[in-house]
């Protein structure tokens, strides 16, 4: 059961403009939203287990685990009476559409141009916790901040303090900033007021996210078998890609945003603030011959510090062979993926061998 009595020397007044310095500290700190719930999560977790039960969380089995503690939060973080959540907008260039086009180009997913966004935001809250500590340090409090981290429902948190609706995609999206942003949490036992503020959702008739998809992902509006996901692909699966998606997968090499580019909500989406979050080494211009050619030495060191380095190089290689594969005919392509052979792991093989294929039928028929 939450603990209400622990703070009853705390008055109205008092929490009211707590919560308004936290909210300023926040903005303060570079996140677009600051917003307060209680939070409710029954619903949240009833369809978490559906979506289990339909096994649509793939390999990523870290989705069932840790029993309760992702909608009970207080068994999580003890005490927890609050969640203060956050967005970062993190869109840095309106390049995405043209590169998709280029056969030849390597697409990877915005949010994975620039800095790890986990360190960075981690960062800032532990810097707004310690704000609120010594706000308040007469009291014993229990609080935690999260990034993406640990067994958080941070998209139906974020939702009901207000911050977006969930999408057909299974994004939140928000009527002035679209989905581009990153969230994170603050559990708390300060019993803070809450924001009532929730977002009607919006999304109507549109069905743009389902009928883009390149690999039909939603088996029905709001639901993502991840499966089926070329982000789950290029991310999360440790082992081959299923022959028959590789051909959808085009040039996306490291996740995919079909979903976010067609969605109207984001037509016009604010640019971010934090130069953290622009384009590193060309990376939302490169082709994908260069980054292949990359020794892992300078996978390593131009990954650093960047949310592709947690796929390792093997896995790099194994995606950006699929896009080759996938790329215009071309002798040179041809001659790389031929003398990268031997030099590969033997699940990297399998998908040069296959890019190997394809590029020799496009040369055929270009040849006739």
């Amino acid at each position: 059961m939450l603990e209400t009595t622990k703070y009853d020397n705390l008055d109205a007044l008092s929490l009211h403009e707590l919560a308004s310095n936290i909210k300023d500290w926040g903005e303060g700190l570079g996140f677009q939203e600051v917003a307060i719930v209680k939070p409710d999560l029954d619903q949240a977790s009833q369809r978490l287990r559906l979506w289990l039960d339909n096994s649509y969380q793939g390999s990523m089995n870290w989705m069932s685990e840790h029993g309760d503690k992702r909608y009970n939060v207080d068994k999580l973080v003890a005490r927890t009476l609050r969640v203060i959540t956050v967005r970062m907008d993190y869109l840095a260039d309106e390049n995405m559409v043209a590169v998709l086009k280029d056969k030849n180009k390597a697409y990877i997913s915005r949010y994975a141009l620039g800095r790890d966004y986990h360190k960075l935001i981690r960062k800032r809250l532990a810097e707004l916790t310690r704000k609120i500590e010594q706000h308040l340090p007469h009291l014993n409090l229990s609080q935690r901040p999260f990034v993406d981290s640990a067994p958080v429902m941070e998209k139906p948190l974020a939702e009901q303090a207000g911050l977006g609706w969930i999408g057909k995609n299974s994004l939140l999206i928000n009527s002035k900033a679209g989905s581009w942003f990153f969230l994170g949490e603050i559990y708390t036992s300060v019993p803070l007021p809450v924001d009532n503020l929730e977002q009607p959702n919006r999304c109507g008739n549109c069905r743009a996210c389902i009928k883009v998809c390149p690999t039909d992902a939603f088996p029905e509006p709001y639901v993502l078998d991840a499966r089926k996901c070329i982000s789950y692909q290029t991310i999360e699966n440790k082992d081959s890609i299923p022959e028959s998606f590789r051909p959808l997968m085009g040039n996306r090499v490291f996740g995919c945003d079909d979903c976010q580019i067609i969605c109207p909500w984001n037509r016009g989406a604010p640019k971010t603030k934090e130069m953290d979050f622009s384009p590193r080494h060309n990376l939302d211009n490169s082709d994908l011959l260069t980054l292949f050619k990359w020794p892992e030495s300078e996978f390593l060191s131009k990954t650093e510090g960047s949310p592709i380095r947690r796929i390792g190089y093997q896995r790099w290689l194994r995606n950006l062979a699929v896009g080759l594969g996938n790329a215009e005919g071309s002798e040179k392509i041809l001659q790389q993926l031929e003398q990268t052979m031997p030099d590969v792991s033997d699940m990297v093989k399998e998908h040069v061998n296959w890019a190997i294929q394809q590029q020799r039928q496009k040369l055929a028929t270009i040849a006739e």
